[in-house]
C-alpha cells in the first residue's frame, strides 16, 4: 500500500534526512514544510496520509498546527521531536505516534508500520460506507440501511477487504461497547454496530436478545437449561453456552415458537 507523507520541520537537515529514510522505507514523500502555516496551507492541497510533524517551531509549534487542522479532512499525525515532555499533549489531539529525535531506524520502522495500518484502516471504512450506500441505493423501495447493515446480511470491514456475513450464519452475537462483535463458526468479526440496532433489524431474522449484552440464532440453539433465579442456560450447537437473564425471559417464547 503506498503511504503519503508531509514533512514539517524548520531544519533543513532533518527534513532531508527524514525524507531519505522515509524514501528508503517505500513512503512517498508528497511535500516539505518549514513552518506550521505552510502546513496548514499544504496539507489540503497534498492530501497526505500522514504528516510528519515537528513540535517546536518558531511561530507555530506542532501541537498548534495538528489543534488547528481541518478536522474533516485531518490526516495521521506523527511528531518527531527533541523534547519528550510534550507526549501527553500529544496524544490529547490524537496523534498516531512519537518519535524522539535522533530518530532511531527501527523506531521508524515500527511507527511507519502503524501508520500503514491506521491508513488501511481508514480506507476501509470509506469503501464500506461507499459500498453499503450503493447497495442501499439499489433497493428503490427499501429505506437506506444504516452504515454496515443490508436486510439479511452484514458488511465486515477487515483489513484490506470487505466481507459479507449472512445473518443466517451467525451463531451468537455479543455487544463491545459501540460495537458488536459476530460469531460465525470458529470466526469472529467486530462491526461498527451497536448490539441494540442488530437486534431490531434482525429480530425478523431468528436473532433473539437473551442478555443485555448477548444476541443467538434462534437456528443454532440446542437446550434451554434453568439455572436459578429464572435464568437459564442457552446451549448452541457448537457448544458454546450462554446465559438468558431473568429480564429477558420473553425471549422463549420465540424458543417455543409462541
Amino acid at each position: 500500500m503506498t503511504l503519503r507523507a508531509l514533512i514539517v520541520d524548520d531544519e533543513e537537515l532533518a527534513r532531508r534526512g527524514l525524507k531519505v529514510r522515509l524514501q528508503r522505507a517505500g513512503v512517498t514523500v508528497v511535500g516539505e514544510c518549514v513552518n506550521g502555516a505552510e502546513a496548514l496551507e499544504g496539507i489540503p492541497k497534498l492530501s497526505p496520509d500522514v504528516v510528519f510533524l515537528d513540535i517546536k517551531m518558531p511561530e507555530m509549534s506542532g501541537l498548534q498546527v495538528a489543534e488547528a487542522m481541518d478536522t474533516n479532512k485531518l490526516p495521521h499525525v506523527i511528531f518527531v521531536t527533541a523534547f519528550d515532555e510534550f507526549a501527553i499533549r500529544a496524544f490529547d489531539v490524537h496523534a498516531l505516534d512519537y518519535i524522539l529525535k535522533p530518530i532511531d531506524d527501527d523506531r521508524l520502522a515500527a511507527a511507519i508500520v502503524n501508520a500503514r495500518s491506521a491508513v488501511a484502516h481508514t480506507r476501509d471504512g470509506d469503501f464500506g460506507r461507499r459500498v453499503t450506500r450503493a447497495i442501499a441505493s439499489m433497493k428503490s423501495l427499501a429505506p437506506p440501511a444504516a452504515d454496515g447493515l443490508m436486510a439479511d446480511r452484514l458488511l465486515v470491514r477487515a483489513t484490506g477487504r470487505i466481507v459479507v456475513v449472512r445473518i443466517a450464519d451467525i451463531d451468537w452475537i455479543e455487544a463491545s461497547g459501540d460495537y458488536a462483535v459476530l460469531h460465525v463458526e470458529k470466526k469472529s468479526w467486530l462491526v461498527r454496530e451497536t448490539i441494540a440496532t442488530i437486534a431490531q433489524r434482525y429480530a425478523t431474522h431468528g436473532i433473539v436478545r437473551v442478555h443485555r449484552s448477548t444476541l443467538v440464532n434462534l437456528d443454532r440453539v440446542t437446550e434451554l437449561r434453568p439455572i436459578s433465579n429464572g435464568e437459564f442456560a442457552v446451549l448452541l450447537r457448537d457448544g458454546t453456552e450462554l446465559k438468558m437473564s431473568r429480564n429477558y425471559r420473553s425471549a422463549l417464547d420465540s424458543f417455543v415458537g409462541n
